[in-house]
């Protein structure tokens, strides 16, 4: 989508993830009320339209988290649900209304509550009518089957998986928002309970609960707003993966290629450009696979840009500098929007403890969602954001 104006993001807001005992509407308040605030807004009619993300938690999430906000009335309130690119693809709708000249002003949520209404140990439901999903293909079988097949193909180990974990902690060590964070070692990951073959515990990302806020607004709502540091939104891409179920390259992945490709293009900036990524790590294998689908690095070079330090603190592109969803675990419909948040936070210098330095100035978020549904992934969602003062 080309954004026919330009648009802003004026506030972030997002809450610890963990397991909670606050349910999703309580939370996804926390993070909205965050935003709001953030973005120097004291009444809620500023807001002119608010898209929710949730994947679990049941029917009009969007109006049941913000009616005690004010904003159930006279605002439009749309849910939206794409699994776990829901919350990024809420954000995605609200720059759409700015980007179109429809609002002036506009919000994305993404909240979820797993601990409250999922019993604990169940894997999420496949899609029935597909038949890799009713033959077992559940979402840490098939990501055991990449790491396979890229150990064969590329001659990774355990190890190396291990490796994507120890950073991630690493970097979450002073995220105040981060589940999991601190010190592992590369032995306590690869020792940990094997979950499906090589994916072991540690390398797979805990279903938390959580939320994130966006609020975005056009450059004339920036100054009267008063935003000292706005940033700049370059571009926003949803794209749908083909379906497909039959033989095809497990080490790639298609719609994660085609919608970075997508974004490339639509905000001038190229790959080698991009500071910092927030990408879709729920196992130690996707982040390793998704340096090379977003073109950090050439096709079957990801082992060697993760072994030579490059997707840390003073490589090329410091990647999940946030922790990822490896430290924060991943509340379904939240996680997009907590991506943006966090990612703001970097480039506005605000991350204390955990800063990127330099303050970088270009981020980018990637989050797929959908991946029981015969395809590779149903829905992708990417944004890239430039610090604009």
């Amino acid at each position: 989508m080309k954004l026919q104006r330009e648009v802003y993001i004026a506030g972030v807001g997002e809450t610890v993830f963990g397991k909670h005992k606050l349910d999703y509407d309580a939370l996804g308040r926390q993070a909205a009320f965050q935003a709001i605030k953030g973005s120097n807004i004291d009444r809620p009619d500023v807001i002119q339209s608010a898209y929710v993300g949730n994947a679990h938690n049941g029917i009009v999430t969007g109006q049941t988290i913000l009616k005690d906000l004010g904003m159930c009335g006279k605002t439009p309130v749309i849910n939206v649900e794409s699994a776990c690119s829901a919350g990024a693809m809420a954000v995605h709708l609200a720059i759409k209304d700015v980007a179109t000249g429809l609002t002036e002003v506009s919000m994305g949520v993404g909240a979820e509550n797993h601990t409250l209404r999922r019993q604990s140990g169940t894997a999420f439901m496949p899609a029935m009518n597909d038949i890799e999903s009713v033959h077992g293909g559940v979402m840490t079988g098939k990501y055991s089957m990449r790491a396979t097949r890229y150990m064969h193909d590329r001659g990774a180990t355990i190890e190396d998986f291990a490796m994507i974990t120890v950073k991630n902690r690493k970097h979450a060590t002073h995220n105040p928002h981060a589940w999991f964070k601190g010190e592992i070692s590369v032995e306590e990951v690869v020792n940990s309970r094997m979950v499906a073959y090589p994916m072991t515990l540690h390398q797979c990302c805990g279903i938390a609960d959580g939320a994130g806020a966006v609020v975005v607004c056009s450059k004339e709502m920036v100054r009267k707003l008063g935003i000292e540091q706005p940033v700049k939104v370059a571009g926003t891409v949803v794209t749908s993966g083909p379906y497909h179920n039959g033989p095809r390259d497990i080490t790639g992945d298609d719609i994660t290629e085609m919608t970075s490709e997508m974004l490339y293009e639509e905000s001038g900036i190229g790959p080698k450009e991009v500071n910092i990524l927030e990408l879709h790590d729920a196992f130690t294998i996707a982040e390793l696979l998704y340096y090379e689908c977003m073109q950090l690095c050439d096709k079957g070079d990801g082992l060697k840009f993760l072994r030579d330090g490059q997707s840390t603190y003073g490589g090329q592109c410091v990647v999940s500098p946030r922790g990822g969803m490896l430290s924060y675990g991943h509340p379904i419909g939240a996680s997009g929007a907590a991506q943006i948040a966090a990612n703001v936070k970097q480039l506005r210098g605000q991350c204390g403890g955990y800063q990127v330095d330099p303050v970088p100035r270009v981020a980018m978020s990637h989050v797929t969602g959908g991946g029981l549904s015969g395809t590779e992934h149903a829905a992708c969602t990417m944004h890239m954001l430039v610090r604009d003062w």
